[in-house]
């Protein structure tokens, strides 16, 4: 039998892992790290603030992007302070109960970004197949509604996996495999049946990473159907361009979350070098690239951006 450590000590904590085999490079490695966290940081506050500004922007699709930018500053500044006191300081500890509360803001942004983008393609599906009854459907009593419902959703998502998790006895060892805490990371260090976890994360991988995406791509099939069947090839061409950007953060966030998922279940004796790589990917993808895609493709937001550099009072159109 393995021996075991009662959890319930506060001496208690875990030993955090930067990239494997360039533990002597850590100053190299931060500087990558640190540029992407200021674009992450930088990028999604500038967003947030073009949007609070300009009256003109307080419409619901820029809304629903406000709320991609917090979810996306806070998903960052969660992962921030062990990454960087790693890489800066060789700072490898994290206490027991800082851990959980790590675990549980990084899986609750996740699943936030991916119910936000969900809510962005009911957003997109009323737009396009709905236009003249946009306003009166997505009013701003409904979108308040909307971000609640996503609150409440994601925290009671994470919240018993916590619980369950923490109920738990832990090995001695207690090294993780990447410089934060993880759900699948953590659950490989406990010494007892594990079966209810496994259960209730596989539930969990159902409605939240197989549903939200089934659903986007539900929206963008009823989209399809809708602007192939009356519109132009303008019209069409329009619609779909105002689609690009948010189809391209739905790729952003899926396609390095199930790469993430398959590697935890089905490479595990893969190199810790693919999965320290695949997590970093899956968690500073989306932060990074999404206000780089939407200041791109978004013709107010650039603007907004640019009258926000240059300091000059120039109304959207």
């Amino acid at each position: 039998m393995p021996e075991v450590t009662n959890t319930t000590q506060g001496s208690f904590y875990f030993i955090l892992t930067s990239i494997p085999g360039f533990e002597a490079s850590h100053i190299w490695i931060s500087i990558p790290f640190c540029c992407l966290y200021t674009i992450s940081i930088m990028g999604n506050t500038t967003i947030l603030t073009v949007i609070r500004k300009e009256p003109s922007l307080h419409q619901p699709m820029y809304l629903f992007l406000s709320m991609l930018a917090l979810t996306d500053l806070g998903l960052t500044l969660t992962t921030l302070p062990t990454v960087m006191q790693l890489l800066w300081f060789n700072a490898d500890e994290i206490g027991f109960e800082a851990c959980f509360a790590q675990l549980f803001f990084i899986h609750t942004f996740s699943f936030m970004e991916s119910s936000v983008l969900l809510a962005m393609s009911f957003d997109r599906y009323v737009a396009i197949c709905r236009p003249l009854h946009y306003a009166s459907i997505l009013t701003g009593e409904v979108i308040g509604k909307i971000g609640l419902a996503i609150i409440c959703r994601c925290v009671l998502a994470v919240l018993p996996s916590l619980f369950l998790l923490k109920r738990l006895p832990f090995c001695r060892s207690h090294l993780l495999s990447h410089s934060y805490c993880l759900h699948q990371d953590m659950i490989r260090l406990v010494c007892a049946d594990i079966r209810v976890n496994s259960w209730y994360g596989f539930a969990l991988v159902l409605l939240i990473i197989v549903m939200d995406p089934l659903l986007i791509v539900l929206s963008y099939a009823l989209i399809l159907k809708s602007i192939l069947g009356t519109a132009s090839w303008t019209e069409r061409f329009r619609a779909l361009n105002n689609c690009l950007s948010h189809v391209l953060a739905v790729l952003v966030l899926y396609v390095p979350m199930v790469g993430v998922s398959m590697t935890h279940r089905f490479a595990k004796h893969a190199s810790p070098l693919v999965h320290v790589i695949m997590a970093n990917i899956y968690l500073l993808a989306p932060p990074v690239m999404n206000p780089i895609i939407y200041s791109v493709k978004t013709k107010q937001i650039r603007q907004g951006i640019i009258c926000l550099l240059s300091q000059r009072d120039m109304c959207l159109r």
